[in-house]
C-alpha cells in the first residue's frame, strides 16, 4: 500500500544527519581508515548491524577498546562529543563507523560516532518550524549569477506572489539528486545549477512584506508538472498510466512510500477552479478572505511539500486547501480520472512526488498549472521524506 504523507516541512528532517557536511567534517577529524555512516538496525550482543547509507548491511564488531563518542545534530566539532558505552546505543541512531584496518576477520570497530535518533527528532521538528516560519518557496523566474539574486513565483490565483531571494557567500546552496526529493540526498551545488522553472525552497530573514528574503540555505530541483487522465492503475508493480494532456502521449509514473496523494472534493475543486480563474469571491470563513472555513490554521510547514511556502498574509491560500484535502491510495484512482501531479523530471523513470486527484474543473483554470508547484519537494523531515 503506497503511504500518503501529511503535507508538512518541507513534510520533508530538514537534517537528517548525519548530513553530509557534517559527516564530511566528523571524517576529516578522524585518521584515514575504512568508514561509512549509516543506521542502527539492529544490536547483539557486541555485534551492531548498521544499514549504510549506500543500502548495505554490515555487521560490525563493536571490542571494548574501540572509542564511541555522541554528538549533537548538526555539531561539527569532535572536541564537544560525551564518551559513551556500546549499551548507550539503540536501533534508530545514526553512526558514523571507522573500522580497524588491522582486523584480519570481519567489521571490527576503531570508532564510533553516534547521534541519537531522539536528539534528531527534536532537531527535526525545530527545523520543520524554522522552515515553516522563515522559509518561501516557489517556481524559479530569474537567477542572476554576478549578484546572486533569485527570483521566484509563489502561490496561485489571487495568493500568487513574486519574492526576491539574496544569496551571499555564506549561503548553503543544494541541490535534488537525480529522481529524489530527499533533502538528505541534496548535494550542494553552485547557484549556476539552479534554472528558470526549477522549484526552489529558501530559509533565511524575510522583509516586513514578506517579498525579500536573505538566504542562510536553499534547495532546489527540476521537476516535471503532468496533467492528464488515467489510462491504467497497476497496483502490483506500484505504477501509474496517464495521457499527458501537453504531449498527448502516455506516461507511465511509478509510486514509493514518499508519493504524497490527495483527492479534492467536487465542490472544493469547482470553487478553487474558479478563484483561480478569477470568477470567484472566495471562502467565507475564519481563516479570512479566501480560505475555506474549518481550514484555517497553520497549515504545513511548508508550500513545497515538507518545506516552506510562500510569505504570510490573508487571502486565498490554494497550498492550504491542498494540504487539507482527503488523502487516497493508488488503488483508489480508475481509469478515465483526471489528474494533476509532479515528478522527478526525466524522460522515463518517473517517480511522482505528489498527485491530486478530483481536478476535473483544474484543468480549465491556466493558473492551476503552477498550483502544485509550492506543494511537491522535500527539505527534510519527514514522514516523507525519511
Amino acid at each position: 500500500m503506497i503511504r500518503t504523507t501529511k503535507f508538512r516541512m518541507f513534510a520533508w528532517t530538514l537534517c537528517l544527519a548525519l548530513t553530509a557536511v557534517q559527516a564530511s567534517v566528523l571524517l576529516a577529524q578522524a585518521p584515514a581508515a575504512v568508514r561509512f555512516p549509516g543506521t542502527v538496525t539492529a544490536i547483539n550482543g557486541t555485534t551492531l548491524s548498521v544499514k549504510t547509507d549506500a543500502g548495505e548491511v554490515r555487521l560490525v564488531l563493536v571490542p571494548e577498546t574501540a572509542v564511541l563518542k555522541q554528538v549533537a545534530p548538526g555539531e561539527r566539532d569532535l572536541s564537544k562529543a560525551e564518551t559513551i558505552q556500546l549499551s548507550g546505543l539503540a536501533a534508530g541512531d545514526r553512526v558514523l563507523v571507522r573500522l580497524d584496518p588491522k582486523a584480519t576477520e570481519g567489521s571490527v570497530a576503531l570508532q564510533i560516532i553516534a547521534i541519537k535518533q531522539a536528539d534528531l527528532a527534536k532537531k527535526q521538528e525545530a527545523d520543520q518550524l524554522d522552515w515553516q516560519h522563515r522559509g518561501v518557496g516557489g517556481l524559479v523566474k530569474s537567477v542572476d549569477q554576478a549578484t546572486g539574486v533569485i527570483v521566484i513565483t509563489s502561490g496561485a490565483g489571487s495568493s500568487a506572489k513574486t519574492i526576491t531571494i539574496h544569496t551571499t557567500a555564506a549561503t548553503v546552496l543544494k541541490r535534488y539528486a537525480p529522481a529524489s526529493v530527499r533533502f538528505d540526498e541534496a548535494k550542494a551545488a553552485p547557484l549556476s545549477a539552479v534554472k528558470v522553472g526549477d522549484q526552489i525552497k529558501a530559509r533565511g530573514n524575510k522583509s516586513a512584506d514578506g517579498t525579500e528574503l536573505t538566504a542562510e540555505e536553499t534547495v532546489s530541483g527540476s521537476f516535471r508538472n503532468i496533467a492528464g487522465q488515467v489510462i491504467s492503475v497497476d497496483a502490483a508493480a506500484l505504477t501509474l498510466t496517464v495521457k499527458d494532456l501537453a504531449t498527448k502521449k502516455p506516461a507511465t509514473i511509478k509510486f514509493t512510500s514518499e508519493s504524497q496523494l490527495k483527492k479534492l472534493p467536487e465542490m472544493m475543486s469547482t470553487r478553487l477552479a474558479a478563484m483561480l480563474k478569477g470568477e470567484g469571491a472566495g471562502f467565507a470563513g475564519r481563516g479570512g478572505a479566501g480560505a475555506p472555513g474549518g481550514m484555517q490554521g497553520g497549515g504545513a510547514p511548508g508550500g513545497m511539500r515538507g518545506g516552506p511556502g510562500g510569505p504570510g498574509g490573508g487571502g486565498f491560500d490554494p497550498q492550504m486547501m491542498l494540504s487539507r484535502a482527503p488523502a487516497i491510495q493508488l488503488t483508489d484512482l480508475k481509469k478515465g480520472d483526471a489528474v494533476m501531479m509532479v515528478a522527478t523530471d526525466g524522460v522515463s523513470d518517473l517517480t511522482a512526488i505528489t498527485l491530486l486527484a478530483g481536478v476535473e474543473p483544474l484543468l480549465e483554470a491556466p493558473a492551476a498549472s503552477n498550483l502544485l508547484s509550492n506543494w511537491s519537494m522535500s527539505s527534510g523531515g519527514g514522514e516523507a521524506g525519511q
